[in-house]
């Protein structure tokens, strides 16, 4: 009896450890949010070339968007354009660190570095809020 006991509270607190990982913060980066995020990454990465020389010039002037803009910007959308692809191939397999999360590094601690997780959106505002930032 007091086997059968120990049994079920034992039970008891393992199906409470069991419920704490069913919807773990890593759920939302899946398979098919990998293969969305580069199939926007090829088809959008080009969105980087103006947002990027729009960036400059706000920042530093005319004179430095025209050059320093242009050149970052077409890197920054070689960049998407090639993550894109890699994501689009390894979509089914968690290569980064065992994750889906994205291979460009975030646009968090690098301040004027970093990479938002979908490519830029051009013309209208959207609802969409990793897009523009106020």
């Amino acid at each position: 009896m007091k086997n059968l006991l120990a049994a079920a509270v034992v039970l008891g607190f393992a199906s409470y450890a069991f419920a704490d990982i069913q919807d773990p913060p890593s759920n939302d980066y899946g398979p098919t949010r990998k293969l969305g995020r580069g199939i926007s990454n090829v088809v959008f990465g080009i969105a980087e070339l103006p947002v990027t020389i729009a960036r400059v010039n706000e920042r530093e002037g005319n004179s430095a968007a025209g050059g320093y803009g242009v050149v970052r910007g077409l890197g920054r959308s070689y960049m998407r354009f090639h993550a894109g692809l890699f994501e689009i191939f390894s979509f089914p397999f968690p290569v980064n660190r065992g994750t889906y999360y994205p291979i460009l590094p975030p646009h968090i601690p690098y301040i004027h570095a970093g990479y938002e997780e979908f490519p830029p959106e051009l013309g209208n505002e959207s609802k969409y809020p990793y897009v523009r930032m106020y």
